[in-house]
């Protein structure tokens, strides 16, 4: 059982993270972003078992467009005219020349038709995920001007500063909650890809995880000047 990510689990996180925020944060934008990361959690189990299920109707119209091709090539063979006549090097050439060119083209619509589900569920996966990345990318601009060098250091605002009302506190549990709700999507992106093992697919999940621990890591720095703050 621990060898499997469960989506129910990942999914309660997911929802007790909203109602945090949410209480200790009311009609905040990250709350908002929060809500919007919990829809994206209940739809990351559908999506990644519709990803591993076979798509049957898909795999029949392969097999009989793969059967339509083996069967055209079939009876092009079969029409090819037989003589006795032994025939010449040049003729023997040209023929096992076109032989090898039929089997080439034959064998690139085979693959073609083959390929068609696997590159159609890598297509959805790669969407998935660049959403998830665009997600990523929105928690941490929320955080963006959320400075403890201000609490701080302190000094004089400008016209264009941004509004500081957080307590140290306050702005502490900000940025836990940033972290946490990365950490949700990195989950998100390897439940993405744990029912199909593509390569290509594997490889974006690990870039989307690769960015969320990147993005957690300078928030890590903010709170560690936080924890180095003198009391008051």
């Amino acid at each position: 059982m621990y060898r499997r990510l469960d989506s129910k689990p990942l999914l309660d996180t997911a929802t007790l993270l909203r109602r945090r925020i949410e209480e200790r944060f009311p009609e905040s934008s990250l709350s908002r972003v929060a809500a919007e990361l919990e829809a994206v959690t209940g739809e990351a189990a559908a999506f990644s078992d519709a990803v591993g299920r076979p798509n049957y109707p898909l795999r029949v119209a392969v097999g009989l467009g793969v059967m339509v091709v083996v069967g055209v090539v079939v009876g092009l063979v079969s029409r090819l005219p037989i003589t006795g006549a032994t025939p010449s090097w040049s003729d023997l050439v040209q023929g096992l020349e076109a032989l090898v060119n039929d089997c080439v083209f034959v064998a690139i619509a085979v693959f073609f038709l083959l390929s068609l589900e696997p590159r159609r569920k890598r297509r959805q996966v790669l969407t998935a995920l660049h959403t998830l990345r665009s997600l990523a990318h929105i928690v941490d601009m929320h955080q963006l001007t959320k400075d403890p060098d201000r609490l701080i250091v302190g000094g004089p605002d400008t016209a264009s500063s941004p509004a500081r009302t957080m307590t140290a506190f306050e702005l502490a549990r900000y940025l836990d909650y940033s972290t946490e709700m990365l950490a949700i999507v990195a989950k998100i992106a390897a439940l993405y890809v744990q029912e199909f093992a593509d390569p290509i697919a594997l490889d974006a999940a690990g870039s989307v995880q690769a960015l969320a621990v990147d993005l957690s890591r300078a928030i890590g720095q903010k709170i560690m000047l936080l924890d180095r703050r003198p009391p008051a």
